[in-house]
């Protein structure tokens, strides 16, 4: 005997209490529901380069020399997102000519997909490399140093890859 009731008068509240419950519990009916979800994707880059120092020796019969900076450039973005391979020189040439070196040119000119060629400015950066979406790219910057002094050269420059 529970609460004082006999057994089978608590079986039947027992009963009555599920069929009451089945009852009130609405019908199982398939729902479909649409949930938006808002994903943000931050850029995430690797960069390896053969070097971060150009140097050139310019011998006296040519007014150029080549210094070469070879690159592997890893990125993940969004589907539609651009990625941007730039150089910038830490401070100008470094050389023989003294005052001559600030008349000195450097240009580049990119090998591989997505690459530029351009001139470097001193104290700016150079965009050396543009594309569209993740992915793996190599390459490599070829950089002439045109100057009237010959001589040693030496650029050191900073490789920046980014997801803007």
């Amino acid at each position: 005997m529970m609460s004082g009731l006999p057994i089978p008068a608590v079986r039947l509240v027992g009963l009555s209490l599920a069929v009451l419950a089945l009852a009130a519990a609405p019908a199982r009916a398939d729902v479909t529901a649409t949930v938006k979800v808002s994903v943000q994707v931050y850029g995430r880059t690797a960069l390896q380069v053969s070097g971060q120092q150009l140097t050139w020796e310019l011998p006296f019969d040519a007014a150029s020399a080549s210094a070469v900076i070879d690159f592997t450039a890893k990125a993940r973005t969004r589907r539609d997102g651009e990625v941007v391979l730039t150089v910038e020189p830490e401070r100008w040439l470094d050389g023989p000519g003294g005052a001559a070196d600030a008349d000195a040119l450097v240009t580049f000119d990119g090998r591989g997909p997505g690459t530029l060629a351009g001139q470097l400015v001193p104290a700016s950066p150079s965009i050396v490399g543009r594309w569209i979406g993740s992915g793996r790219r190599t390459g490599q910057l070829s950089f002439a140093l045109h100057a009237g002094v010959a001589g040693s050269y030496r650029l050191p420059v900073r490789l920046v890859l980014s997801t803007p």
